[in-house]
């Protein structure tokens, strides 16, 4: 069974003020006060400014993209993330931006490398957006992203 994400994750009112000037963006509320945004195929095509994908090493970050993030998280800390796994294998990528620039990362685990003493990408950057874990849990799991296997799940 496979498991990918591409979405842009920050504070609820935060992500939908930001994202009401894009038409192709559609929000799913996660835990702890958190919403994702899902890096569709039509909002991909919608905000990318025609150089293809970023430079910052993301799989689905449409170039230019991390322009408009760096300006949202004038309004709080905004994340990028990715992750993409099939049959326990896979690699994950996350960057934090805040008041304007990146605050974390861009970081990523390849496939086949153990996370960090730190945690994964994903639950690093969320750490960086305020989520707190229990015992036994990641911030990943604390926020719900394992209940979807696939981006488009969150908004169908």
């Amino acid at each position: 069974m496979g498991y990918d994400l591409r979405a842009v994750v920050a504070e609820g009112e935060v992500l939908r003020s930001m994202a009401r000037d894009l038409p192709a963006a559609r929000l799913a509320s996660i835990g702890q006060g958190l919403a994702l945004m899902p890096m569709t195929d039509t909002l991909f095509a919608s905000v990318a400014d025609g150089s293809g994908v970023g430079t910052l090493g993301f799989w689905g970050l449409p170039g230019g993209f991390e322009k408009i993030l760096a300006a949202w998280s004038a309004g709080g800390p905004v994340a990028y993330v990715e992750a993409d796994y099939f049959g326990g294998v896979g690699e994950q990528r996350a960057a934090v931006w805040d008041g304007g620039t990146i605050g974390l990362g861009p970081l990523q685990v390849k496939a086949g490398q153990p996370f960090p003493p730190a945690g994964s990408p994903i639950s690093q950057a969320l750490r960086r957006l305020g989520v707190v874990a229990s015992a036994g849990e990641d911030e990943f799991s604390a926020v719900g992203l394992d209940r979807h296997r696939h981006g488009e799940a969150w908004i169908a």
